[in-house]
């Protein structure tokens, strides 16, 4: 992800605000060939794959209602491979990160950000 971007501001927000909620975040921007997860972090009893998207306020669809079943089956395939790689006994979690780009008053872009854990 371009660090500049929306969606890359959307990704240092969320990765932000889960360091701020006590989760260590472990890897960013994971890759495979199923697909990517844009954060993989640890927290307790949890590894947590997190899929962050981020839309503009008037977007016809919600960021959440992005994350398609097709979406759900790359997601889980790319955290599969990851887990080959790197072996944990932590239980795996699938959580999703909403951010929504608003336009201030002043004209600047403002980002509301809102985690679902267990989304899928």
């Amino acid at each position: 992800m371009n660090i500049g971007s929306t969606g890359g501001k959307g990704e240092r927000l969320t990765a932000d605000y889960m360091r701020r909620r006590g989760l260590t975040v472990i890897k960013r921007n994971y890759q495979c060939r199923y697909g990517e997860i844009d954060i993989i972090a640890e927290s307790g009893e949890y590894i947590i794959f997190t899929e962050v998207k981020t839309r503009r306020e008037d977007s016809l669809v919600s960021p959440a209602e992005s994350v398609t079943a097709s979406k759900r089956r790359r997601i889980i395939l790319t955290a599969e491979d990851f887990l080959s790689k790197y072996e944990t006994e932590l239980q795996p979690r699938f959580d999703v990160a909403e951010v929504t780009v608003f336009r201030k008053p002043d004209g600047s872009d403002g980002y509301r950000l809102s985690y679902m854990e267990n989304a899928f």
